[in-house]
């Protein structure tokens, strides 16, 4: 889909269009449920919290002035959810909450499997250990591959501010995981 095709659905959307909000939700939902995954580490909270962001996005599409693209648009409501989230949570999360992604089986050994565990474990024990914004900064660069102007718009800060949230988060990642590599 072009851009101007998504800008069309944006402003058939604002006036009220069930069908074209629809196919933005269709178009957006994958990208940003892996953007909420990352962030909260939870299936059910992910869902809940990309569900209430298209919800809150339908209310204030009229709001929408289109300075900026859609789906950053829509990573900002994503991740300010997701940090609400966060910061309502008690200061730790338990490591068996995150999923562990399967491993193929051509590949799949008991001793690879277990390693694979490990490695699961120790990274999201060290990202449980960065700060909820450190946390959005890093998944919204390094799994999203958005730009820092985009991560910006995103959070809601400056561009040098993300630049120090995802250098500090690299950092403490690469101690955390230091016995790993």
């Amino acid at each position: 889909m072009s851009a101007q095709e998504e800008e069309f659905l944006v402003i058939r959307a604002s006036e009220g269009d069930d069908g074209a909000f629809e196919i933005l939700v269709r178009r957006h939902t994958t990208q940003l449920l892996h953007l909420a995954r990352g962030m909260l580490g939870s299936d059910a909270e992910a869902e809940d919290a990309v569900q209430d962001a298209f919800v809150s996005a339908w209310r204030r599409l009229p709001e929408f002035r289109r300075t900026a693209a859609f789906s950053t648009w829509m990573y900002r409501i994503v991740t300010n959810r997701c940090l609400n989230v966060l910061r309502s949570r008690r200061p730790t999360q338990p490591l068996d909450s995150v999923p562990e992604p399967a491993a193929a089986e051509h590949v799949a050994s008991p001793a690879r499997a277990v390693e694979s565990a490990a490695t699961a474990q120790a990274l999201a024990g060290a990202l449980a250990g960065l700060t909820p914004e450190q946390r959005a900064c890093w998944v919204l660069r390094e799994l999203h591959g958005l730009s820092y102007d985009d991560i910006a718009t995103a959070v809601g800060i400056g561009e040098p501010a993300v630049r120090g949230r995802i250098f500090r988060a690299r950092r403490y990642l690469t101690e955390a995981m230091d016995t790993w590599r």
